[in-house]
């Protein structure tokens, strides 16, 4: 019995799934379970399996994509909405996003809505349109026209079919609150988000029920309520100072985010006083450059990565498994992370020195 004789490529064309196959002498469709990673693979010895992927890496095999979404109607891309693109929160989600689906060999269509409920709309419209296999959404609202596989990242919805990968924002308030009420702040100032933040209200919400638990007064005079759609550290610099011009009787401010607690540090400096020595200050995120202020920032961690990665994720598989039964929320535990910007306030340190004597 004669060998079958080997297959070479042709050096003029692209190798495809054919000549893999019979390079391999195995069947196109056992080539092509493999190197789509089907479920049905599972079932493929591990040998065959070895022999075929060694085999696309020998001859540089790629997959004809065009040729797939025909017969799948898979198209390989998502598309991604998001408020803004400004450095902070939004890039650290997306740094995560990325980095799963350029593992999973997909593509995103990313647009930013920068707070306009029109352009919601019409960009979920846009990239429907352009045949996106799913839709990932980040802190932004879900159209109830949503016909496709969709996650959202903080947007705290409860539309059926809909997954939500979201903080736990008590024990967020819990753990910042604490904080502050173990060092021994009792006139907390408190900053709420934008409107169009789809977490402002669940953070406030969160922030008011946990002071009446641990017993800080939330006084009005003392609310600052953000309206401007801004994405530097402008977005806390004017409120702090207009606060300071008004009053100084506080000792500490929770931060609706970092980047507004950089603003505030700053009014809080230019109003001749001292982070932490006058006043404290905790922000939220733990974005970048949080380490590296002067002073470096206290702030609750949300792991802003890991919740990129878990909600590409959580899109693919529902795209690739439409049928299956998904959870409709994820959540994610928040860290206190404890820096300079926060210490015991010069009231307490006074009491303690009085006791002293």
């Amino acid at each position: 019995m004669t060998a079958k004789p080997r297959v070479t490529p042709n050096s003029d064309k692209p190798v495809t799934l054919k000549f893999l196959a019979e390079h391999l002498d195995l069947s196109p469709a056992t080539v092509s379970i493999v190197l789509n990673n089907s479920p049905v693979a599972t079932s493929i010895p591990s040998v065959t399996k070895q022999r075929i992927h060694a085999a696309a890496k020998q001859f540089a095999y790629r997959p004809n994509l065009h040729a797939r979404m025909l017969r799948s109607r898979i198209t390989n891309t998502i598309g991604v909405i998001v408020p803004e693109l400004s450095e902070g929160y939004v890039t650290g989600v997306m740094l995560g996003v990325e980095q799963y689906l350029l593992q999973e060999g997909f593509l995103s269509f990313t647009v930013s809505h920068l707070g306009q409920t029109d352009l919601r709309e019409e960009y979920q419209e846009l990239l429907m349109r352009r045949r996106v296999d799913g839709l990932l959404l980040l802190n932004t609202d879900l159209s109830p026209k949503m016909s496709l596989p969709a996650v959202g990242i903080s947007t705290h919805a409860k539309s059926a079919g809909v997954s939500n990968v979201v903080l736990d924002h008590l024990a967020a308030a819990r753990m910042a609150l604490r904080h502050l009420y173990n060092l021994g702040h009792r006139r907390i100032a408190f900053m709420k988000g934008q409107r169009y933040s789809l977490d402002s209200e669940v953070r406030w919400q969160a922030i008011v029920g946990i002071a009446h638990e641990i017993g800080i007064e939330v006084h009005a005079e003392l609310c600052i309520f953000l309206e401007e759609c801004i994405w530097t550290p402008e977005l806390g610099y004017p409120p702090v100072r207009d606060l300071l011009a008004r009053t100084h009787d506080f000792t500490a401010l929770f931060c609706f985010n970092d980047t507004a607690a950089i603003g505030a540090i700053r009014a809080i400096q230019d109003a001749g006083l001292s982070c932490p020595r006058d006043i404290s200050v905790i922000g939220f995120d733990d974005i970048i450059v949080a380490e590296y202020l002067n002073p470096r920032l206290t702030t609750v961690r949300q792991p802003l990565r890991k919740m990129g990665w878990a909600a590409a994720q959580l899109l693919v598989h529902r795209i690739n498994a439409p049928d299956e039964r998904y959870p409709q929320d994820v959540f994610f535990e928040p860290e206190l992370i404890v820096r300079e910007s926060t210490g015991v306030p010069e009231s307490s340190k006074r009491r303690k020195r009085r006791s002293k004597r």
